[in-house]
């Protein structure tokens, strides 16, 4: 006996369970992730900053809104 399953079928049983659990639920540390992520921001800038990138590799690229 095969019980043949779709794409589609295992896509809407894998999405049953979080519609089912409402919505997402808010970090409790808010300030902690903002504080987290504004230094590993700043700790990527540092790090980008030690290396000399000349313009000439840069893209030529003008983005207009």
């Amino acid at each position: 006996m095969s019980t043949r399953v779709t794409r589609r079928e295992l896509g809407a049983a894998l999405a049953i369970p979080a519609v089912l659990s409402g919505q997402a639920v808010a970090p409790q540390n808010t300030d902690e992730e903002l504080k987290a992520a504004r230094d590993q921001f700043r700790q990527n800038g540092e790090t980008l900053a030690k290396f000399a990138i000349p313009v000439t590799t840069e893209p030529a690229v003008h983005f207009k809104a």
